[in-house]
Order: structure tokens, then sequence, then C-alpha cells
């Protein structure tokens, strides 16, 4: 299971038992939007090969107010 916890300048991510952090400038650059406008569901494609995101993607800028 991986796990995303955002924040206005980045995303705190576990995935596998490994904790790391995505600088909102690399989500930017990922996804090619600014990072609010990004969604859980993009960011999770990122970390996993092969996401089953679940339930409505959800934009960070709405996560984060």
């Amino acid at each position: 299971m991986t796990v995303l916890s955002f924040d206005e300048s980045g995303v705190d991510v576990v995935y596998k038992g490994t904790e790391f952090r995505l600088e909102k400038a690399l989500v930017e650059d990922a996804v090619g939007k600014s990072y609010p406008d990004v969604t859980d569901h993009e960011v999770l494609k990122i970390v996993e090969e092969d996401p089953s995101p679940t339930g409505e993607p959800r934009r960070i800028g709405d996560i984060v107010n």
C-alpha cells in the first residue's frame, strides 16, 4: 500500500516501507501541470508502476486547503 501525504511544498510518500519526498517542482515537471492542479491519482502514477487508484481523483489544491 502506498501512502501519500500532501502539503504546499511537496508530497511525503511511503511506498513498500520506504519513505521519501517528492518536491513540488518534481511533481510539476513529471505531470506537466501546476502543483495545485495535479491530482492524487497522477502522483500515484509517478510512484507506482501499475497503480490501482480508488475513488475520485482529488486536486492537490483542494487537499491542502
